[in-house]
């Protein structure tokens, strides 16, 4: 009786642990790195979206959208390259020393990457078009009080930076949105414009990459970031060298990791470098990649988000323009009813934040008071911030601007993160919220700050964050390793 009952229990816990792993679908855990039609339905911790009041109208939208899913770019395919040598020399090893090979799986013997010989990387792949292209035109059908009329690109503005693969997610954008609109071709598509500014002057979009502060505290920055991966790195490399009898270095763990992430987003292929890991691993993997965004993109240090404020200045601006235009009453097709910007997680990551997004209600006010944050727990703790779901490719964030006549705030704010609505701390956790109390709670505490005043000029707390921040990165080092309770405190990182 005693045997049977073991025996029960025993096979319950391997189903259930069998059916977990089922259950799991590990392109759905690839940070930034996650296919957008895979997360966007995400729903957020049982939030309840707001009623939208009757008699209110669309009048205006703004987006600030990721580009679509694009390949490796040529660093990384060569990154791959030279971990398709490493593992082979290794083979080659264990052959020598005959050891047996049974443990190794059969696609890793002689396995070449995918990208091997390919000479241009970076650029959208199809499944990037087809995110974007059917992205435009569930937003036309959500909205088509906003995209009523003919097109005209004063009234309908699309940007995008001079990266390709932005400007091409832009334009797969535009070909659902005006789709049928035209008289081109057997889809009667149009044609219509997509401008950008030079990569040296786009503080709207490419604000990151002008920002002299910025690059020099990310350059400063990223070594510790790393230092802060080896410790996990380092656990799952002798899980794999004791798996598959392979001399893995942490390095090959990086690259197999990367190599899971490109396979699973790009060629949704699962069982080879994915399945090299297990569900714990890849949890672990991922919260990596998301302390890194945390850190270098996000909350981790003011500085990340503060240089978007040109950006949050002319979606604020936009909005106060198309108030004016309906307070005027001007004729249809002589103002501007959406703004729709195309660009990267470099710059979503940062505008999520100068919105609150991910934050609860104590944590929106910590960064309104310049504290830092703590870093996104480790697993198996739930965690907010999430790279899958704050900027994965394609990722994007929608202000909808609406006229409440019968209100006594005539015109609100709709926020829809990935298309869903999403809340805001700054409105008492609402994702829709009056105008003037949007400006007032969540722009305005930003928008106090100059641009070049934060980019420019050399103030010495970045200096001072490095010298004093490694009693932190200590402490974090003994949590990780050790499960150390002792929290890395509240200092930017």
């Amino acid at each position: 009786m005693q045997v049977n009952w073991l025996l029960l229990v025993s096979s319950f816990l391997f189903l259930h642990a069998n059916a977990e792993e089922v259950a799991f679908d590990v392109r759905r855990h690839l940070s930034t790195v996650t296919r957008y039609g895979l997360v966007k339905d995400v729903a957020s911790n049982g939030f309840v979206p707001s009623e939208i009041p009757q008699g209110c109208t669309a009048i205006h939208v703004n987006l600030v959208a990721r580009h679509g899913t694009r390949s490796p770019t040529k660093k990384r395919m060569r990154e791959l390259d030279r971990l398709a040598a490493h593992v082979g020399e290794l083979i080659r090893d264990a052959e020598e020393q005959n050891l047996s090979l049974e443990q190794v799986p059969v696609w890793l013997r002689g396995w070449n990457s995918p990208w091997r010989g390919k000479l241009k990387g970076g650029e959208l792949i199809t499944k990037g078009e087809d995110e974007l292209y059917d992205l435009g035109i569930r937003v036309r059908v959500r909205f088509p009080q906003l995209f009523n009329e003919d097109y005209h690109p004063d009234i309908y503005v699309l940007k995008a930076t001079q990266v390709p693969r932005a400007s091409s997610s832009a334009v797969a954008f535009g070909m659902g949105l005006f789709s049928g609109k035209g008289t081109l071709g057997p889809g009667n598509h149009r044609a219509f414009a997509v401008t950008s500014e030079s990569r040296a002057s786009d503080i709207m979009l490419r604000f990151y990459d002008c920002c002299e502060n910025y690059k020099d505290f990310r350059k400063k920055q990223e070594p510790a970031v790393d230092k802060l991966k080896e410790p996990i790195l380092d656990e799952i490399t002798v899980s794999l060298v004791n798996r598959y009898v392979l001399n893995f270095t942490m390095q090959d763990t990086a690259s197999l990791w990367f190599l899971c992430k490109q396979e699973a987003s790009l060629l949704d292929i699962t069982d080879q470098a994915c399945g090299l890991f297990n569900v714990n691993e890849v949890a672990l993997l991922e919260w990596t990649d998301d302390l890194e965004v945390f850190i270098l993109k996000g909350y981790g240090k003011s500085l990340n988000y503060r240089m978007g404020v040109p950006l949050l200045k002319d979606v604020i601006e936009s909005m106060v323009e198309a108030i004016k235009a309906r307070e005027e009453k001007l004729p249809p097709g002589s103002y501007e009813k959406a703004r729709l910007r195309f660009a990267h997680a470099e710059t979503v990551v940062p505008f999520s934040c100068l919105l609150g997004l991910f934050l609860e209600r104590s944590e929106f006010q910590q960064i309104q008071r310049e504290e830092s944050l703590d870093l996104p727990p480790k697993p198996p703790q739930t965690r907010n911030w999430r790279g899958s779901t704050v900027a994965p490719f394609g990722g994007n964030n929608m202000l909808v601007l609406y006229n409440c006549p019968n209100s006594s705030s005539p015109y609100s704010v709709q926020v829809l993160h990935n298309e869903h609505p999403i809340p805001m701390p700054g409105c008492g956790g609402a994702d829709f919220c009056p105008f003037e109390v949007f400006k007032k709670m969540v722009a305005t505490p930003h928008l106090k700050h100059d641009y070049n005043v934060i980019c420019n000029s050399k103030p010495e707390a970045i200096e001072h964050w490095s010298v004093r921040g490694y009693s932190k990165l200590s402490a974090f080092f003994r949590w990780l390793l050790w499960g150390d309770d002792t929290n890395p405190g509240r200092d930017e990182l």
